[in-house]
């Protein structure tokens, strides 16, 4: 078992209004750990010595829950390509590393203490229009309404999002595109989330731009750094989506 003896460089923070200052620590780390338990290492150190933990976010561990959510030497989630940072391990780092741990930047996304984010804003977003409504009642037969194996890949493609933010922090905007896209698509490309479509696509596009996020400019940073590996495609499809219920409603009006 190959030990590492590792430089971190932590953002700590108060909270949101205090000033922030990166942290120097050293620890060490077997390969085999993941990231986030190289963090627990630290913190079990940091206790031993009466110090304050680094606070940072985790539940499932398991790459499902987009929670533990942090910038690793510049990257969401760390260097590796569709992977959450509690699915990165240590083999990808070697001895002597420096490593720089940061969290999400962006005004949506409020620092509640080191590297803790406020993601309530997508929450809100999904509030807004993700979802769809069905009559109470016996629930239909699974081959009631089929769905074409194309459209139905596509619309889980979608749903593969875990709005973990890493698009957000990777977009030099902070735009939360990709992340809206997706959820957009996985229920708009599905029969039963048709009948509300234009609704849910100008609700959600809305709340969006109130909770503060950036514009997309196309730099596809945030399919980069995707966990999920979520295609820039959802973002197309959603304009498409959004400018058709526009003119819709626009011919209704008329």
């Amino acid at each position: 078992m190959s030990q590492l003896n590792l430089t971190l460089k932590i953002w700590r923070q108060q909270n949101a209004n205090e000033k922030g200052r990166f942290e120097t620590h050293q620890v060490e780390a077997n390969e085999h750990m993941s990231f986030l338990e190289m963090l627990d290492v630290l913190n079990e150190k940091l206790i031993g010595e009466k110090k304050e933990p680094v606070a940072f976010e985790h539940d499932c561990r398991e790459g499902i829950c987009g929670a533990c959510s942090m910038v690793i030497n510049g990257h969401p989630h760390g260097p590796q390509q569709k992977t959450t940072t509690c699915q990165l391990h240590m083999r990808h780092f070697h001895n002597g590393d420096t490593i720089h741990v940061e969290p999400y930047r962006a005004g949506a996304f409020p620092v509640i203490r080191d590297l803790v984010v406020d993601r309530a804003a997508f929450d809100r977003i999904i509030q807004a229009g993700g979802f769809i409504s069905v009559n109470t009642g016996q629930p239909q037969d699974a081959n009631a309404l089929p769905v074409e194996k194309d459209q139905a890949s596509r619309a889980f493609d979608g749903a593969e999002c875990i709005g973990c933010g890493a698009c957000v922090a990777a977009c030099p905007n902070a735009s939360a595109m990709l992340f809206v896209s997706a959820k957009v698509s996985h229920l708009a490309l599905l029969p039963q989330g048709k009948v509300e479509a234009a609704r849910r696509v100008q609700s959600m596009v809305k709340q969006m731009d109130l909770e503060g996020f950036g514009n997309c400019s196309n730099v596809t940073a945030c399919e980069a750094e995707c966990p999920k590996g979520i295609s820039v495609e959802n973002i197309a499809r959603m304009n498409r989506e959004y400018f058709s219920s526009v003119i819709t409603t626009e011919t209704r009006v008329d």
